[in-house]
């Protein structure tokens, strides 16, 4: 039987996630920058072939293999994966098992012989492909972890830019589990800019594998769920990082980026995500945010839409883990527990494999313009709403 200190856990989750949506029931969304941009909602729209080309322009894994490694921690002993673009020939895949991420006491119920974690193609600790290349940070949700999204963080490697991801330990999945997290304050920001710090000093450190490869000048920011809240907070101190991409989040409640000139940013969000709802969270945030910027609404996506969870469990995510273990009646004294593990993971939300490359795109072609390596965005208008297997609004300021 699990100890009781991981029960109380379970518990102070539950409590915890009813008082945020109190407190959150009545956003405040309006604003002077709001109100005075113009927006514009994708519309139907005649198919075309060259709208067909762009909406899935960079779906696909780009020109580079990618590496991988965690040789960087923060100066508290946070761990931080890197995806990069790698040489080329580097071949490969790597792997993790979310059961190595929970306390031993929860790894030894779960027992069960269903997939429990992500293979992807990528060299473990490979060398980096010649030239500079940009960089971003990623920030997992609460009861996530660093690896949590190879689906897009090894992708966007793919694609010329260098992923930093440091674990929270105070909201990841073992922190959950324990009821260690933080409530009043968020450690995960400092984590992010330490990070930066690190990839930047090794990018200058001749004795660094990413020696002449870092280019510090070109860099944004991604969070899932509770990490788009920590990715604007690190906006916000942090002027290095130039434009900001929030999944399945919101900001409301956090103070406005306070920058001496707008950051760029993008929301995307499910339209049946069960614990960030789109249109009380999602959607107001974006109202809320300074132009430029987009949001991008996927029919039947769910929140666990973005991150690799839904491929465990024979399709039913973490949650399916537990229930083939035979430790269902636990998770049921716990709702939203279940809920948070596998919203989007089973109807009404579409499978991950028809949103994953949507993200995909979406995301990286929005990084791609804020870099300057497309001189015009690629299939970021409202034109490409159309063209993919689910539905998507895209609203634009």
């Amino acid at each position: 039987m699990p100890r009781p200190h991981l029960l109380l856990g379970l518990l102070v989750v539950t409590t915890l996630a009813a008082a945020c949506s109190d407190d959150l029931s009545s956003p405040a969304t309006t604003g002077s920058d709001t109100t005075a941009a113009p927006s514009t909602t994708a519309a139907a729209t005649t198919t075309t072939a060259s709208a067909a080309d762009a909406a899935m322009a960079y779906a696909d894994a780009g020109p580079f293999p990618v590496g991988v490694s965690y040789m960087l921690e923060t100066p508290g002993g946070n761990r931080i994966e890197v995806w990069y673009p790698a040489v080329p020939g580097t071949t490969g895949t790597d792997s993790y098992d979310m059961r190595d991420y929970v306390p031993d006491e929860v790894r030894a119920l779960l027992t069960a012989d269903v997939p429990a974690g992500a293979t992807y193609a990528a060299g473990r600790d490979a060398d980096i492909a010649d030239g500079t290349f940009p960089v971003v940070l990623f920030s997992h949700g609460f009861a996530g972890m660093r690896m949590q999204s190879t689906f897009l963080t090894a992708h966007l490697a793919s694609w010329g830019m260098i992923v930093v991801a440091p674990e929270h330990p105070s909201r990841d999945l073992e922190a959950v589990l324990r009821s260690r997290f933080a409530i009043d304050e968020d450690p995960a920001v400092e984590d992010l800019t330490q990070s930066l710090d690190l990839i930047i000093v090794d990018g200058d450190d001749s004795t660094s594998p990413f020696h002449g490869h870092v280019d510090g000048e070109r860099v944004a920011a991604i969070g899932h769920s509770a990490g788009g809240l920590s990715v604007v907070q690190a906006v916000s101190n942090d002027t290095r990082i130039d434009g900001y991409v929030s999944l399945a989040s919101y900001t409301i409640g956090l103070r406005a980026v306070d920058r001496s000139t707008a950051v760029p940013s993008l929301f995307i969000a499910g339209s049946v995500d069960g614990v960030v709802s789109a249109e009380k969270y999602t959607r107001p945030s974006y109202e809320a945010a300074e132009s430029p910027s987009a949001l991008w609404v996927i029919e039947g996506a769910g929140h666990n839409a973005f991150d690799d969870f839904c491929t465990f469990g024979n399709g039913s995510g973490i949650i399916g883990i537990a229930d083939a273990s035979g430790v269902a009646p636990l998770l049921d004294t716990v709702p939203f527990l279940r809920t948070l593990g596998e919203n989007g993971c089973k109807p009404p939300a579409v499978a991950v494999e028809t949103t994953f490359p949507i993200i995909r795109h979406a995301v990286t072609a929005w990084l791609r313009q804020l870099f300057g390596i497309d001189a015009t965005p690629v299939g970021l208008g409202t034109d490409v709403a159309d063209q993919y297997a689910t539905p998507v609004e895209i609203t634009t300021k």
